[in-house]
């Protein structure tokens, strides 16, 4: 169906509420509804956390009996299956609503057309697309553990503008603006978990966790902390570290050479042994466990071996990168750790998606456009 202006503009507002969803509605998607009767807005609605009422069904609460006969613009095609709460599809027929436009399919097996079909079924018009871009650009780590099996990866990275992340010595706090790293805080909050190197807990000893307001101390809900994961090999993660604070922690390992198990576990952290054939932690089947565990979303904070060891297996979705206005030097360490390309037709194709000031720094957002692993 042809949409017109009026549709754009009440499923630009169903998209709104959804965005209010941004740091809650882990591991659900973010879903924004609005309900339409003669041009007006009768009732809107937004998910805000799982088993919670979705967003249909707030948008209905403040509607009632006007909504026969409505319309619902709604960000994803409505549930159709019993999961944490009733199905949508069915609750939005028994409202009387006569007409559904989604953004976008459900990309969950467990709906995938049938929410729509549903509807259709009982005479409401339906239709779905309009401002699907926008629709999927909330939800990617959603639409990736549904449709692959993986959440979504972004690697963030603060870098000076010759490409560096830390002197040689390994000193690198800080390389951005206070700016920057409040903004990082804003893309830790939507994340489902932390991704980092034992090299960084090594050599920075962070706490990965969401520090917003200025607040030197998280002042979210402590459930809403995103899970921290440690790419440990040998287990050299030491017991003090800040990371292990508050329970919630993975570490990832492939051997434990020093017989730390018992320890890293007294110490709260939960490990995870998944060695590859080289010895190493396997990257992939890391991710494929942390999907099967309903992480959408994980935000890589590591340094040029974690990152260079995920740019070269494909494994890494979006790229982060925070520019200051700072030259480091050609001994320093680099963004990628990878091996030495001799032909144009090897280098790592961008593209970039948005560029923009953050304070005095330049964030760039970029997707990798590989084609075979790094070898």
């Amino acid at each position: 169906m042809a949409f017109t202006s009026q549709d754009h503009l009440f499923m630009s507002r169903a998209l709104q509420l959804a965005e209010q969803g941004l740091f809650t509605t882990k591991p659900n998607p973010r879903v924004g509804c609005v309900i339409v009767k003669d041009g007006k807005v009768i009732g809107d609605g937004a998910h805000f956390k799982a088993g919670e009422p979705h967003a249909e069904v707030l948008a209905l609460q403040q509607a009632r009996e006007l909504a026969k006969g409505a319309t619902a613009y709604i960000t994803l095609e409505p549930c159709n299956h019993i999961g944490r709460t009733p199905p949508c599809s069915q609750t939005l027929v028994k409202a009387g609503i006569t007409k559904v436009i989604a953004a976008m399919q459900d990309p969950n097996p467990l709906v995938a057309g049938s929410g729509l079909a549903h509807l259709q079924a009982h005479g409401a018009e339906v239709a779905s697309g309009l401002m699907q871009a926008q629709a999927e650009a909330l939800n990617p780590g959603f639409i990736a553990r549904m449709t692959r099996n993986m959440p979504y990866v972004r690697s963030k990275i603060a870098v000076s503008l010759d490409g560096k992340t830390a002197l040689n010595n390994g000193v690198s706090q800080w390389i951005t603006s206070e700016a920057a790293r409040t903004d990082v805080q804003h893309w830790r909050a939507r994340s489902c978990a932390i991704l980092t190197g034992v090299g960084t807990v090594l050599a920075d000893n962070p706490s990965m966790t969401v520090r917003l307001n200025n607040e030197p101390e998280n002042p979210m809900d402590t459930g809403l902390q995103p899970m921290r994961i440690i790419v440990d090999g040998t287990l050299k993660t030491p017991l003090n570290a800040k990371i292990l604070f508050g329970g919630n922690v993975l570490i990832a390992f492939a051997h434990d050479t020093d017989n730390k198990s018992a320890a890293l576990l007294d110490a709260g952290a939960e490990l995870l042994c998944i060695p590859n054939e080289q010895g190493k932690v396997c990257l992939k089947t890391l991710l494929a466990h942390l999907a099967a565990r309903e992480i959408n979303e994980v935000l890589c904070e590591g340094g040029e071996g974690l990152n260079g060891a995920l740019l070269g297996q494909n494994l890494i979705d979006e790229m982060l990168i925070y520019y200051a206005p700072k030259l480091m030097g050609g001994a320093a360490k680099s963004m990628f750790a990878m091996p030495a390309f001799t032909t144009m037709q090897q280098v790592v194709d961008l593209q970039i998606l948005d560029v923009r000031h953050i304070g005095s720094d330049i964030r760039l957002r970029a997707k990798p456009l590989l084609k075979t692993a790094l070898k």
